[in-house]
């Protein structure tokens, strides 16, 4: 029995790292007969070394009393005819194992490397489209001859270009970030809209550490006054809450007007619901449907503290 124990000792604290390492770069898929001669020629190392252990300390500790054999040469002899045979099998058993974990984590991180790609595709495709419309706002306030209300646009533009590139690949930042740049962005259109726009944002302060993808509000923002405020003429109410609602995150926008039919297939939503999809799976839900009053948009996503 203490020869089992000894091979178990060997294998899980000696062995195995050593063939994980080995495995990270010399690979055995696909095969090729370079790489199984290293494997061949290391398992055959690892036999002796862990045989000429054995055989030594069996001598050391003589498990049999006066009955085990003091002859280490005939003992490791002995040894290595009935045991190397295990003891190959042994090593590409790991091998394989070894093999089936370490692309189970490149799989792993492959995965998660094609998700944040996806995700920050999602952002450039933001990016355009929030910067265009706001020169073209610049470029009908210069036109109206309104330059002071150009100038604050441009101010403002400049800020949220700023927190753009700061954050820049951040998958996620505070809630409390997330809202003083919806408060820019708000004050831009505000310039835009006079009188006509009333803005008004609630985050609860249990909440403002609350971990939310970067630019997740700016696009909802965006939909609710190029289809909503923008379509009418009396005075427009955009108005935000966010809370914790148990385990969750939610993020209320209410905005007045109605539901275009083509807002439901734009940039902003179409990328909104894509970005959630990729960062939360099912655990995710964003909602958007008309109301007596207007429009409410809802997110709801798991609650975590940013980091």
């Amino acid at each position: 029995m203490t020869g089992y124990y000894l091979l178990i000792w060997w294998v899980w604290v000696v062995f195995t790292p050593g063939v994980q390492w080995l495995i990270q770069r010399v690979p055995l898929a696909p095969l090729r007969f370079p790489n199984l001669l290293i494997h061949l020629c290391a398992a055959l190392v690892a036999a002796i070394v862990h045989m000429t252990t054995w055989t030594f300390l069996t001598i050391q500790i003589r498990p049999f009393d006066a009955m085990t054999s003091l002859d280490f040469r005939g003992n490791l002899l002995g040894l290595t005819l009935t045991r190397l045979p295990l003891e190959l099998l042994v090593y590409f058993g790991v091998a394989a194992a070894a093999h089936a974990i370490d692309y189970r984590e490149r799989a792993i991180e492959l995965d998660r490397s094609l998700s944040a790609a996806r995700i920050h595709a999602l952002e450039l495709q933001i990016q355009p489209h929030f910067l265009f419309n706001t020169l073209n706002a610049i470029s009908a306030l210069v036109r109206t001859k309104q330059n002071d209300e150009a100038v604050q646009v441009i101010a403002g533009l400049s800020d949220l270009l700023r927190y753009t590139l700061d954050h820049a690949g951040a998958q996620r930042v505070p809630l409390e970030l997330e809202a003083d740049m919806l408060r820019r962005y708000l004050e831009i259109q505000q310039v835009r809209f006079a009188d006509r726009l009333e803005v008004r944002i609630d985050v609860a302060d249990d909440v403002r550490h609350a971990a939310v993808p970067t630019l997740i509000l700016q696009p909802l923002a965006e939909n609710a006054i190029r289809h909503g405020v923008s379509m009418s003429a009396a005075a427009g109410i955009i108005d935000v809450r966010a809370y914790r609602e148990n385990e969750r995150l939610r993020i209320d926008m209410f905005n007045t007007g109605s539901i275009a039919v083509k807002s439901r297939a734009g940039i902003g939503l179409s990328n909104t619901r894509e970005r959630l999809r990729q960062l939360y799976g099912d655990a995710q839900s964003f909602d958007l449907r008309q109301t007596e009053t207007g429009v409410l948009a809802t997110i709801l996503i798991p609650w975590s503290a940013h980091a």
